[in-house]
């Protein structure tokens, strides 16, 4: 093989390439075109090597720009009737979905339907992403280093008159550096899977919060609406027997005033639902119009678990164990812990050996040089104590974050279990008023019960009625805080960690 032929494959290109390419070729990699007709000798060979590898595997850098019309116009088009969507689900669940979209939507379909559609999930798993390319950069070692010179050109000799050298500058780390940086970016990469799993269920509560609110907003919505009805009726009634002189026109004035305030509790309660289904849209991450004619499960709502059951009482011990926020708080200490390690191990100065080639006036030399730092002035203390101060930060926030889970879900229990209590007492009001108007309907022959006296008997159920829906709906408010404090679902089931980690778009 000739010189040439070596120097093109030294630079990662064959010579093939080369006579195609001709003197072009090499220009390209920045070796000086009359190297090409030099003998090529031992130390001028490891030179060209050194120079060829260095610029060979470069990561090439792809632009990426935003384009906000483009953005906006896709976030616009999002749709709970996605196919994707529905085959996101299915997988997830291990069932099929008989009807799409879903009707009713459940819980679980919701919090799967947030996983896939909302920014906030998009953001944590790119945090993610960049804290498991961290580990990568804490594993690196470091590269080395060409020393060149000296470049010389001597005019009184006989001899070639050109001095020149080059040589390497190698790290190598002591102590135990590159093992603490790992275990840190193992901590961090650790903590921000915790983080993400956090964030996912942020997603899930705020989407359950905005569902019981549509849902409770419907409700209200459907008890005023009976009862206006009936309010605008007796008003009708009432102003015709006082134009015919059958009774006061103070009875009419005050059916037309409790039909107005009947009109607008309803408005209020309509403007609630339409405030609701846009919290519901925000919570999934879809526009406003994709979640207007949202059907939700009834089921879902209708019969919260009772707080004395057994699985409600091993709740707060397991939570303790298993909460993401808490987990990520001990990943983060982990990772301080490791950061005060590797500044104790940076007071030992890394030692740096160098092997060059020099050539002398027409001589080769090999030379070999040794490089280790001593600390005289600072022994990295400055960064130990400061490291130190970190963890101690870190440590301090965990157990603040300890003590506060703990007031919270005890405080969380005992408001649930208070909300529970009211709603049995709803309960009962509900079926006793339910027995009385089948008693009353049953007494209902004229002359017994006039209809004036069924109106107002109407009237005090739907009021019966609308309060066992507000206790109902303050007690899951009350079961979604609790659930929080938790961070574990108690009337649904815990979606696995692949249905929020992966990207699903």
């Amino acid at each position: 093989m000739t010189d040439r032929a070596r120097l093109y494959l030294a630079a990662g290109l064959s010579p093939a390439q080369g006579r195609i390419k001709g003197a072009e070729g090499p220009m390209k990699i920045g070796i000086p075109r009359t190297l090409l007709d030099c003998r090529m000798e031992t130390g001028r060979g490891f030179v060209l090597l050194i120079g060829a590898s260095t610029l060979s595997c470069c990561a090439a850098y792809r632009p990426r720009p935003l384009e906000p019309e483009k953005t906006a116009r896709a976030f616009e088009s999002r749709s709970l009737a996605d196919p994707a969507l529905r085959a996101f689900i299915e997988t997830q669940t291990g069932r099929a979905v008989p009807a799409w979209p879903p009707d009713p939507w459940d819980e679980d379909s919701l919090a799967l339907a947030a996983f896939f559609f909302h920014p906030d999930l998009d953001a944590a798993r790119a945090r993610r992403a960049t804290a498991v390319a961290g580990r990568r950069t804490a594993a690196e070692r470091p590269n080395p280093s060409i020393v060149g010179g000296p470049f010389e050109h001597v005019t009184n000799t006989a001899s070639p008159p050109w001095i020149w050298g080059v040589g390497l500058d190698l790290q190598f780390e002591i102590a135990g550096k590159r093992g603490a940086r790992r275990l840190r970016a193992d901590a961090l990469a650790e903590q921000a899977r915790l983080e993400l799993a956090q964030t996912a269920w942020g997603a899930r509560s705020k989407v359950r919060a905005a569902a019981v609110e549509l849902w409770a907003a419907r409700e209200t919505e459907s008890v005023l609406g009976h009862q206006q009805s009936e309010l605008a009726e007796n008003e009708r009634l009432l102003v015709e027997r006082a134009r015919a002189g059958e009774t006061s026109p103070l009875n009419s004035t005050q059916a037309v005033l409790l039909a107005d305030r009947s009109r607008l509790l309803l408005a209020d309660a309509r403007r609630r639902r339409v405030d609701a289904s846009g919290g519901l849209a925000t919570a999934l991450g879809v526009p406003v119009s994709a979640a207007r004619a949202v059907a939700l499960s009834t089921a879902s709502f209708a019969e919260p678990p009772d707080p004395k059951a057994p699985m409600s009482q091993g709740a707060r011990a397991k939570a303790l164990k298993s909460r993401p926020d808490l987990l990520a708080a001990l990943a983060g200490y982990a990772a301080a812990e490791a950061d005060l390690r590797l500044e104790v191990a940076r007071q030992y100065p890394d030692v740096h050996i160098g092997p060059g080639y020099a050539y002398d006036q027409g001589a080769d030399k090999w030379g070999f040089s040794f490089n280790l730092p001593i600390p005289l002035f600072n022994r990295n203390r400055g960064p130990i104590e400061e490291a130190d101060g970190r963890r101690r930060e870190a440590a301090a926030r965990f157990l603040a974050l300890q003590a506060k889970i703990i007031n919270d879900i005890d405080r969380a229990r005992d408001s649930y279990e208070a909300a529970y209590d009211k709603l049995g007492t709803a309960d009962s009001a509900l079926a006793r008023h339910l027995e009385q108007d089948a008693v009353v309907r049953r007494l209902l022959r004229p002359g017994d019960v006039t209809r004036m006296t069924l109106f107002r008997f109407q009237l005090d159920l739907d009021t019966t009625r609308l309060s066992r829906s507000q206790a109902l709906a303050e007690t899951q408010q009350a079961l979604g805080a609790f659930e929080d404090a938790l961070e574990m679902p108690l009337a649904g089931a815990a979606l696995p960690p692949a249905s929020y980690e992966r990207e699903p778009r």
